[in-house]
């Protein structure tokens, strides 16, 4: 891929932080431009933009003025990332004010605009940037929601620069899109991932093999398409995908806990995590020694609550729920549990996945037959779990619209 994108950088302390994306999309072959506000360049001078870019920086309208930058630029981007954005620039942004270079960029820009907040928590919790936001938003530009951390000094709180692998990983799947409508904007959209733990003793547990890759695909993918994104993550190791909001969990009814709240009111549920259908049925509060001659202990199990079904049976107007069915049978089998489960958790739709230990948990890429209630069948080959997680969200938009 080799799309044109101009990396806006505004004056913020994480511009810093936009170096590593400038080279994340430089190595991808993307050809990028930055355009740094004037404030920017106090933080990061234009030649180390220049060198990272191996393109010419200027913040002003006038430098190459022959060949009209501030609105050439912006005619001929594939996307545009403001990457931070201060909240000076979505102020500016959103009354379309064109006092420099990057605001004129966005004036012209007929592309997808993306913008990446960091700020303190007080101002972008401030009435005036929250509505600042939403006036972007409703002219069709993704803001990503920031990330919940470590400020500037000793402050912590909503409002920190998301790691930049992740940003990327998000504009990947927005550049693939391309010039599409952001159709999951204005919703909320709730998504477990992971597997569940239910402890034995102290030292151990039962388990699966659920890494939450594609939980945390499927968030990606909700977030370049505009959603509000909360993800409840069961013992998931991976870095938080840009623009959710991840809840932590470990237990299945920490999960369940957790999932039935966030679901009050959300547009669509996506159960993509592995819950234990068991647990013990008394906690060892002492590690269990091995004794020698000893008989092994017998571990009684009690079933866990059906969370899905559980959503199903109180599943709103307009509502979609997306259960997932990881099998081990064979296909025309597997497919044949998928329907029962669909019709068992009242499902939209069923995501069925063949599973094994070196099949789906934890790989890059999954296949899966993707069934519906009202009767379509879907078959994905095998390919990138984002792609799959897009695949998915064109069904549930689909009923979302209906």
């Amino acid at each position: 891929m080799n799309s044109a994108v101009v990396l806006g950088v505004s004056g913020g302390i994480a511009a810093y932080k936009a170096c590593e994306l400038l080279r994340l999309l430089t190595e991808s072959g993307h050809r990028v431009r930055v355009v740094p506000t004037a404030a920017a360049l106090t933080f990061v001078g234009a030649p180390t933009w220049e060198a990272l870019s191996g393109q010419p920086v200027a913040s002003d309208v006038w430098t190459d003025v022959h060949e009209v930058p501030h609105v050439r630029i912006g005619q001929s981007a594939d996307l545009v990332v403001v990457a931070p954005a201060t909240a000076d620039v979505l102020a500016r942004a959103a009354h379309g004010l064109a006092d420099d270079l990057l605001t004129n960029v966005l004036l012209t820009a007929r592309c997808p605009v993306v913008f990446v907040p960091a700020m303190h928590t007080e101002m972008w919790e401030h009435a005036a940037t929250q509505a600042n936001v939403a006036t972007l938003r409703a002219r069709g530009a993704i803001v990503i929601e920031p990330a919940v951390g470590r400020l500037t000094g000793v402050d912590t709180g909503k409002g920190r620069f998301p790691e930049p692998a992740e940003i990327f990983l998000v504009l990947r799947r927005i550049l693939r899109r391309g010039v599409q409508p952001a159709d999951l904007a204005g919703r909320h959209v709730v998504i477990t991932a992971g597997g569940t733990r239910e402890p034995i003793d102290p030292v151990r547990f039962i388990g699966n093999r659920s890494s939450g890759k594609q939980g945390y695909a499927l968030a990606r993918a909700a977030a370049a398409r505009g959603a509000r994104v909360t993800v409840v993550a069961a013992n998931v190791t991976l870095a938080d995908p840009a623009g959710a909001e991840v809840i932590r969990v470990e237990t299945t009814e920490e999960l369940r806990q957790a999932t039935v709240k966030a679901a009050d009111g959300a547009d669509a549920v996506v159960m993509a995590a592995a819950p234990a259908d068991f647990r013990p049925a008394r906690f060892v509060s002492t590690k269990i020694k091995k004794r020698e001659g000893a008989a092994a202990p017998v571990i009684d199990l009690v079933t866990n609550p059906d969370i899905a079904a559980e959503i199903g049976a109180a599943k709103r107007p307009g509502q979609v729920l997306v259960a997932f069915a990881a099998e081990t049978a064979e296909l025309d089998e597997a497919i044949a549990n998928g329907h029962a489960k669909l019709l068992r958790k009242r499902a939209d739709l069923v995501v069925v996945n063949q599973v094994g230990i070196d099949k789906t948990f934890g790989a890059e890429r999954s296949a899966a037959v993707i069934l519906t209630a009202d009767g379509e069948r879907t078959e994905f080959p095998e390919a990138e779990k984002d792609d799959l997680a897009d695949r998915i969200w064109d069904l549930v938009v689909s009923r979302l619209t209906l």
